[in-house]
């Protein structure tokens, strides 16, 4: 499936909300597109439906997804998924999870606190442990959410 980015991005800042980030995968014969959309006054669950709507209306027009399709629409919440880096940068200090494509000195994931992020990769704070992690290694990051 090509990037969608471009595709919805300008559907959803013309309704006064950011993309988040955008994950896709098959259940079945079905292809499940999860969009994550935030705001600075939160996301609601009407912009969660007009975001929905729009989208599905530029998708059914531009038919990018190959067979049939379930959207849904929602915030990040809490233990909000990071697509990027940038995304990483607003975290210096906060634990996260990460899932690894492969392992990374005996691990594929790793929880920790984020040290920094360089253009490439971000350095975990994992019990203590300094850890290097290039972006490209990282299949899913999330944030974990404080107590």
């Amino acid at each position: 499936m090509k990037d969608l980015g471009p595709l919805i991005e300008p559907v959803v800042n013309a309704l006064g909300c950011e993309l988040w980030g955008i994950e896709h995968m098959r259940r079945g014969h079905r292809t499940l597109l999860r969009i994550y959309i935030d705001s600075n006054h939160g996301v609601t669950l009407a912009d969660c439906e007009r975001v929905s709507r729009e989208v599905t209306g530029v998708l059914d027009v531009e038919d990018p997804i190959r067979g049939p399709y379930d959207l849904e629409v929602s915030s990040p919440g809490v233990d909000r998924p990071l697509f990027t880096l940038a995304q990483l940068r607003g975290y210096i200090g906060i634990e996260v999870r990460l899932r690894l494509c492969m392992k990374l000195q005996g691990h594929r994931q790793l929880l920790g606190m984020v040290e920094k992020v360089e253009a490439d990769a971000v350095v975990i704070n994992m019990l203590g442990e300094r850890i290097e992690v290039k972006w490209d290694m990282v299949e899913k990051a999330r944030l974990v959410p404080q107590s």
